[in-house]
C-alpha cells in the first residue's frame, strides 16, 4: 500500500527471506502504476476503473495494481505458478483490501498519511496471504 506521494504506508510479504527483493519489486511497479494512470488521461478520471490489471509478469511473479480515488496505490506480488488466481478473485481480493483500508481511514485516532499499525487490517492481510498460499 503506497500514498498517493508513492511512500509506503504498508508492506507484507510471505516468505520473509527475499523481503527486499520483494521490496523492489513493489517499488519498481510503481512507474506502471504512473504509466498506467496517466494513459487513462484526465477525462476518465471519474470513470476511471480503480484495478489496474497486470501491470507486468517476471520469470517468478506477477504484479497487479490498483489505485483508489485518491491515488492510494495497491500493489500485490503473486507467485507465477499460482494458477488458481485468477483476475476476478485478484480484483475481490483488492476490493476486500480496499474496504479495509477505508475502515482505517474512518478511524478517528488514524492520521492520513502515517503508516499502518492496526491490528485488525494485518488479521484480513494474513488471512488473505494464507488463502493463496
Amino acid at each position: 500500500l503506497f500514498c498517493s506521494q508513492n511512500y509506503p504506508l504498508y508492506i507484507r510479504s510471505v516468505p520473509t527471506e527475499n523481503e527486499l527483493k520483494f521490496h523492489y519489486t513493489v517499488h519498481t511497479s510503481l512507474d506502471v502504476v504512473d504509466e498506467k494512470i496517466s494513459a487513462m488521461g484526465k477525462a476518465l478520471v471519474d470513470q476511471r476503473e480503480l484495478y489496474l490489471g497486470l501491470l507486468y509478469p517476471t520469470e517468478d511473479y506477477k504484479v497487479y495494481g490498483y489505485v483508489t480515488n485518491s491515488k492510494v496505490k495497491f500493489v500485490m506480488v503473486v507467485d507465477s505458478s499460482n494458477t488458481a488466481l485468477r483476475d476476478n478473485e485478484i480484483r475481490s481480493m483488492f476490493r476486500k483490501l480496499h474496504n479495509s483500508y477505508t475502515d482505517i481511514m474512518c478511524n478517528p485516532f488514524y492520521n492520513p498519511g502515517d503508516r499502518i499499525q492496526s491490528r485488525a487490517f494485518d488479521t484480513m492481510v494474513n488471512s488473505m496471504m494464507m488463502q493463496v498460499c
